[in-house]
């Protein structure tokens, strides 16, 4: 017999709030009646400023059986946690989850760049990606490196090695689910792997924070940007300063003002 819920949850608190968030997220959709369309990342709408979707896409699942399916994968992968002696444990966990979400969406838009403007795959523009699939896939991948000796348990009953398990599920999730998004989870087996290797490494919390900073700002501003929220109390605009970048907020009678320096010779509007 298993150990109770509650203690298993206290052994994987990171993954047991990523899961609550994630469920809370679809509740709302569901209520809103949000399509994936308003959340979803595509090639098309990141071309018009909506980097904010890089982050809304990955948190948010249409489909209750999408969200169970994922969340019942994350569930089992929050073993990481509990492998602090493997110089895994919680912090590595939320530090290069961070990672996953940014890198995996970049890859993804990267990939339908080529396939658009090499390959002249005009389909690839419109296809909008959206779930945690990519942050799944590259925790199984590490997994599969750092503890190849591991098991993926799925709903309970469905068991599969670890070390197959990141090109098994590829595979199979293409064959069962034909709408499954196979690049946004080969994106994620290939930062995965990046990170099991060596090849992108020293993250600290340091660096998380400052991250997770840059990537507030950006989601805050492409907000902005796009229209997508009124944001009537941020108003943007192009100062022209001899000194160094820097971003401040400034008091004014309409609300608060975001200025940013600009490099010398020339202005920089940020929009």
């Amino acid at each position: 017999m298993g150990k109770p819920l509650f203690y298993e949850i206290l052994e994987k608190p990171a993954t047991s709030c990523i899961i609550g968030i994630c469920s809370m997220i679809w509740f709302y959709i569901q209520k809103k009646n949000i399509g994936y369309s308003h959340v979803g990342l595509s090639y098309e709408t990141a071309v018009e400023g909506h980097h904010w979707r890089i982050i809304t896409s990955a948190f948010s699942h249409i489909s209750v059986i999408h969200l169970v399916f994922n969340m019942s994968a994350l569930w089992s992968l929050g073993v990481v946690e509990q492998l602090g002696h493997l110089g895994l444990g919680v912090e590595y966990y939320l530090q290069y989850t961070l990672v996953l979400v940014v890198l995996s969406g970049v890859l993804v838009l990267a990939m339908y760049h080529l396939l658009i403007q090499r390959f002249k795959l005009e389909y690839f523009r419109r296809v909008t990606a959206v779930g945690y699939s990519c942050v799944v896939f590259g925790w199984m991948t590490i997994l599969s490196v750092k503890q190849p000796s591991s098991k993926l348990d799925l709903f309970g009953f469905l068991s599969l090695p670890i070390s197959f398990a990141p090109f098994e599920s590829l595979i199979f999730t293409s064959i069962i689910v034909p709408q499954a998004s196979f690049l946004g989870h080969l994106s994620g087996i290939v930062v995965g792997y990046a990170i099991a290797w060596g090849l992108i490494h020293g993250m600290s919390n340091y660096w998380a924070l400052s991250l997770l900073g840059w990537i507030a700002l950006v989601f805050v501003l492409s907000l902005k940007r796009s229209g997508a929220v009124d944001l009537n109390f941020l108003e943007i605009e192009s100062v022209t300063d001899p000194s160094l970048p820097s971003v401040r907020f400034l008091a004014s009678n309409s609300g608060r003002t975001l200025q940013m320096s600009a490099l010398p010779n020339g202005n920089v509007e940020i929009v």
